[in-house]
């Protein structure tokens, strides 16, 4: 009853949002601050703990690009979460090419990510080729990227991707087996993950 109430109340504040009321962004930052902080949490303490990004910081960071955005268009959780899958994936991106221009010896922390992807070479350099990638494989499956947004870079679990996704659970499976094999062939350089490749 409360997760259903949690949904009304983020459906509502989107709607206020988007129709120009800036101040319930701060009110919606407020509902879903706890669980997209737990969501950090939770995977930031999976990587290195010389990363030197905190979950307070990533949320934070989240919050600042969602209030320089105009005439947002989300309509409800579903909307909302996988926006701000996105919005965390540009962050880390972002974070990893600054650290990247500051050529120092130990800039070479960890990004977040889920251990089911530990062959992804999470160093700064990574993060980037990992985001080529999935620019990649976006072109010709959306749906994949946003089950990679939202697994790995959100840390939601399969059940939670397909009730955001609006797919069965069966689905979030198969399309992210896909996308693992995919974009490991893609970063190690193996054939068989061209554009185009049926999914």
């Amino acid at each position: 009853m409360a997760a259903e109430r949690n949904k009304a109340e983020i459906t509502r504040l989107l709607r206020q949002w988007g129709s120009g009321e800036r101040e319930a962004l701060a009110e919606l930052a407020s509902v879903a601050y706890d669980n997209l902080h737990a969501i950090a949490v939770g995977y930031l303490r999976r990587e290195d703990h010389a990363h030197t990004l905190q979950a307070t910081a990533l949320v934070n960071e989240l919050y600042l690009r969602l209030s320089k955005v105009e005439a947002v268009k989300l309509n409800d959780r579903q909307h909302f979460f996988t926006f701000a899958a996105r919005l965390m994936r540009l962050i880390l991106i972002d974070h990893a090419r600054a650290r990247r221009a500051q050529k120092r010896p130990d800039a070479a922390g960890r990004v977040p990510l889920h251990e089911e992807m530990a062959w992804v070479d999470a160093a700064n350099e990574g993060i980037l080729d990992l985001d080529a990638a999935l620019d990649e494989l976006e072109q010709f499956d959306e749906r994949k990227v946003r089950a990679v947004e939202l697994r790995y870079f959100l840390g939601c679990t399969n059940e939670e991707a397909a009730e955001l996704l609006s797919v069965s659970r069966p689905t979030v499976d198969r399309d992210l087996e896909f996308a693992k094999a995919w974009l490991y062939r893609r970063l190690a350089g193996l054939p068989g993950a061209a554009a185009g490749t049926p999914a």
